[in-house]
C-alpha cells in the first residue's frame, strides 16, 4: 500500500471519529433538554450507521484514486446513490411503523446525515480536484 494513502485514510478516521463523537454528544445533549419523546431509533444506531458508511465509501474512493484510477467523479455519484439507498434501508422500519409522528425521528437521522455528506464532499474534494494520483 502507498505510504500516502494509509496517511490520509489515518487522518480521515481521527477526523471522522472527532466529528462523530462531538455531533453525538451534542445531539444527545440537545435531545436530552428540548425533547421529551421517545424516539424509534436510538442515537447511537443513527451515528454508527453514518460513520460507517462515510468510512467505507471514503476508503473506497481513496482506494481507487490511489490505485491510478482516474474516474473518481464517477466512483463518487455512484457512492453517494449508495449511501441515499442505504439510507432508505435503514430508514424501512420506521416507515413502515405505525408511529403517528416520525418527524423529529427522520430529522435525527437526516440532520447528521447532510453533516456527514458535507464532511465527506469536504474530504474527497483533493481527489476530485486532482485528476492523476500523486503516488509518493
Amino acid at each position: 500500500m502507498n505510504s500516502n494513502f494509509k496517511t490520509r485514510l489515518l487522518s480521515f478516521f481521527i477526523q471522522l471519529l472527532a466529528l462523530t463523537l462531538i455531533l453525538f454528544a451534542v445531539h444527545s445533549y440537545l435531545l436530552h433538554y428540548f425533547f421529551s419523546g421517545e424516539l424509534f431509533f436510538p442515537l447511537w444506531h443513527i451515528y454508527s450507521f453514518h460513520f460507517l458508511v462515510t468510512l467505507f465509501f471514503y476508503v473506497l474512493i481513496s482506494y481507487r484514486y490511489f490505485s491510478g484510477n482516474s474516474q473518481i467523479f464517477n466512483a463518487f455519484m455512484i457512492a453517494t446513490f449508495l449511501k441515499m439507498a442505504l439510507s432508505i434501508i435503514f430508514l424501512l422500519p420506521l416507515i413502515f411503523s405505525e408511529l403517528p409522528s416520525k418527524k423529529a425521528d427522520v430529522l435525527n437521522f437526516f440532520i447528521p446525515y447532510f453533516i456527514f455528506l458535507a464532511f465527506e464532499v469536504y474530504s474527497i474534494n483533493y481527489f476530485l480536484l486532482n485528476e492523476t494520483p500523486k503516488n509518493q
